[in-house]
Order: C-alpha cells, then sequence, then structure tokens
C-alpha cells in the first residue's frame, strides 16, 4: 500500500510503502474490543474501599441482653442493618486487570492501524520536528485540518516539537513503543512520521 508523504507546511514531500501485514488487515471489532477492554482494565485503579463492621466507630458493647426483650439478637452497632454500621460484603481494593495473550495484543495493534489506513484516517509526515514555538506550530496544525490527532514518531519524540504541541488542544504525542489500540481508535486522524512507519513495522512483523 502506497501513501503520500507530506510535510507540516502541507507540501508533498514523496511517498511511503506500508506494508499490508501492518496495515493492509480487514479489521475485526472484536478483536478491538478485546485489546481495548484489556487496556482499560489493566489502567484501573481498583481502589475502591468501604468498612466493614470491625472498623466502624461504634462501641462493641453489646447494646442489649441476648434473651427476653421480644427483639432480633445482635452483638452490637456495627451490624450492617444498623445505620452507619459496617458494610457487607462491599468493595475492597483488587487489581481489575485480566490476561490477553501478546499474540492477541499484537493483533489488534495490527487492526487499530489498518481501520485508520482503511477510513482514509491515516496521515504520514516526513518528521515530527519543530522549535518550541506553539505558535507556529498550532497555526499549521489548524491548516492541515487536524482537531483530534496522534501522532507515532519513531523510538524518541523531538524535544522541540513537544514542547511546542503541550498547550495545542486535540493534539497528541506518542513514541513508537507508546503506541496503543485505545488511544489510536479514539482520536480522529492517525499521524505517523516516516520514522514511526518504520519503527511500527519492525516491531509488529
Amino acid at each position: 500500500m502506497k501513501l503520500n508523504v507530506i510535510n507540516l507546511d502541507g507540501g508533498a514531500a514523496g511517498e511511503v510503502d506500508l506494508s499490508d501485514d501492518v496495515f493492509g488487515q480487514e479489521p475485526r471489532a472484536d478483536i478491538l474490543h478485546r485489546v481495548v477492554r484489556w487496556q482499560r482494565n489493566k489502567a484501573q485503579a481498583g481502589t475502591h474501599k468501604v468498612k466493614t463492621r470491625s472498623e466502624t466507630s461504634y462501641s462493641t458493647k453489646k447494646i442489649y441482653r441476648q434473651k427476653g426483650t421480644g427483639g432480633a439478637r445482635h452483638g452490637d452497632r456495627n451490624a450492617p442493618i444498623f445505620r452507619k454500621g459496617g458494610i457487607y460484603k462491599g468493595p475492597t481494593p483488587r487489581s481489575h486487570a485480566h490476561d490477553l495473550p501478546k499474540k492477541i495484543r499484537k493483533l489488534g495493534l495490527k487492526h487499530a492501524l489498518s481501520a485508520k489506513a482503511k477510513a482514509g484516517e491515516l496521515v504520514v509526515i516526513e518528521a515530527a520536528t519543530a522549535e518550541a514555538k506553539t505558535k507556529e506550530l498550532a497555526s499549521k496544525v489548524k491548516n492541515l485540518g487536524w482537531k483530534r490527532a496522534l501522532i507515532i514518531d519513531g523510538a524518541e519524540v523531538n524535544d522541540g516539537f513537544l514542547r511546542a504541541s503541550a498547550n495545542i488542544a486535540g493534539l497528541d504525542i506518542l513514541p513508537s513503543q507508546g503506541a496503543n489500540v485505545y488511544d489510536i481508535l479514539k482520536r480522529d486522524t492517525l499521524v505517523l512520521t516516516k520514522a514511526g512507519v518504520e519503527a511500527l513495522e519492525a516491531r509488529l512483523k
């Protein structure tokens, strides 16, 4: 698959040959769903917590005698049926992560890249380099029509470009190693540098 390469000014900068194995797959919603679900569950903090009857602040004194009152038997006011008592079987801190085979994770990334290429939402640029001037870069991004875009560079992101893009709404930058299905799918435009294309193809082949 061949795709035109542009520079940040919008001018032509040749073309690049994309691997069909990485960018020419038929996207499957079930694979993408599994990978996104795995990512989001792994990212969930899992710090939800309630107090049990051993942790609430009431006295542990027995509230009335065991027998002869005509009422139910109770030990103390920490019981779950009382107001401000402990919670029975409530949530406790835990990990929400689950396993997903590496082959599926790798396939999911290929399908995410292929989905963007198939939808015409994939752009390849010569390089992501700029002086640390937000105003200049913001003007170029506006002229290119990128409203919600993810830029994936090679092994490292240019420092000047990273600083210039820090305050531009809707623009995110990742090195090739940080490329993931969730971030790719939630943006309208996926922008790859030529170095990013080479790095992704080397990673996924």
